[in-house]
C-alpha cells in the first residue's frame, strides 16, 4: 500500500510511503480518500496526524503518470483529485500535518487539508505548477489563499517558489517550526491533547469555523448557534460544566 492507517492512544496517522519522495499518483490519491473516510468513522481515531516520514512530506504528484494523460482523461480525473483531499480536510476530528523535507504540488495541498501544520527546520513548501503550464489542482488555489490571503497565495502560485520553513511560518503556512527529528513527536502530541477533549465539541468548532468561512457572517453565526444549542444535548456537556463548578475549569475527563 502507498499509505496505511495507524492508530495509537486515540490518534491515527496517515502515513505516505511511497518512497523515494512520496509521489502522489493516482493509487496514493484514492488510497488517501479511503484512509480519511476511515479515520472519520472510526470511534477510536480522535484526531489524525498527516505524515510522510523522516525526509519528506510529498514532493508533488506523480508528473510521469500525469504527462501520459490528455484534456479529456483530465476533464474525468480532475474531480476524484480534488475529492481524495477534500476526505481529508472534512474529517471531523482535529488534523495535524508533520511536515517533513518537501511538501510541494499535491504535498503542500495535502498539508493545506489540515488544521494545524508542524514543520521542520529543512522543510520546503510550494506550488509548482506553473513550472509545468498548469495550476494547483487539488485545491491549492483555494485553500492557500484562504489560509495566507490572495497576494501571497499569487507570490507563490505565480512564481512557483519554494518556501523555507521560516518563511512559511512568518506568512501562515505553517504553525510551529521544530527540529526535523521532532517533527512526528510534536505533532503526535498536539493530537494526543485533543483526541482527550470532546469529541462533538470539537467536530462542532471545526464545522463552524470551516463551513463559516464559507459564507457571509450571519450564515456563520447561525450555524455556530445551531451547533452551540445542540451540545446542551450531550453528556460531554454535561460532564464539563458539573467538573467545572465541583472542582474548578481544566479538569473534566470526556467520553
Amino acid at each position: 500500500m502507498t499509505a496505511h492507517l495507524e492508530v495509537a492512544e486515540g490518534v491515527g496517522t496517515i502515513r505516505l510511503d511511497r518512497p523515494p519522495m512520496n509521489a502522489l499518483d493516482i493509487a496514493t490519491q484514492d488510497r488517501l480518500k479511503e484512509l480519511a473516510e476511515e479515520a472519520a468513522r472510526r470511534d477510536d481515531v480522535r484526531a489524525v496526524v498527516i505524515y510522510g516520514g523522516e525526509k519528506v512530506f510529498a514532493a508533488g504528484a506523480d508528473i510521469k503518470e500525469m504527462q501520459a494523460m490528455d484534456h479529456a482523461a483530465m476533464v474525468v480525473r480532475s474531480g476524484a483529485l480534488q475529492d481524495s483531499f477534500t476526505a481529508v480536510a472534512r474529517i471531523p476530528k482535529p488534523v495535524v500535518a508533520a511536515v517533513t523535507g518537501y511538501a510541494l504540488g499535491g504535498g503542500c495541498e495535502l498539508a493545506l487539508c489540515a488544521d494545524f501544520r508542524i514543520a521542520a527546520d529543512n522543510a520546503k513548501l510550494g506550488q509548482p505548477e506553473i513550472l509545468l503550464g498548469l495550476i494547483p489542482g487539488a485545491g491549492g488555489t483555494q485553500r492557500l489563499s484562504r489560509l495566507v490571503g490572495p497576494s501571497k497565495a499569487k507570490d507563490l502560485i505565480f512564481t512557483g517558489r519554494h518556501v523555507k520553513a521560516e518563511e512559511a511560518l512568518t506568512i501562515g503556512l505553517v504553525d510551529r517550526v521544530v527540529p526535523a527529528a521532532e517533527v512526528y513527536e510534536q505533532a503526535h502530541a498536539w493530537a494526543a491533547r485533543l483526541a482527550q477533549g470532546p469529541a462533538i465539541a470539537l467536530r462542532a468548532a471545526k464545522e463552524s469555523i470551516d463551513a463559516g468561512l464559507q459564507t457571509d457572517i450571519d450564515t456563520g453565526l447561525a450555524i455556530e448557534r445551531t451547533w452551540f444549542a445542540a451540545l446542551f444535548a450531550t453528556e460531554d456537556r454535561e460532564r464539563g460544566m458539573r467538573s467545572f463548578v465541583e472542582e474548578g475549569p481544566g479538569k473534566a475527563k470526556f467520553v
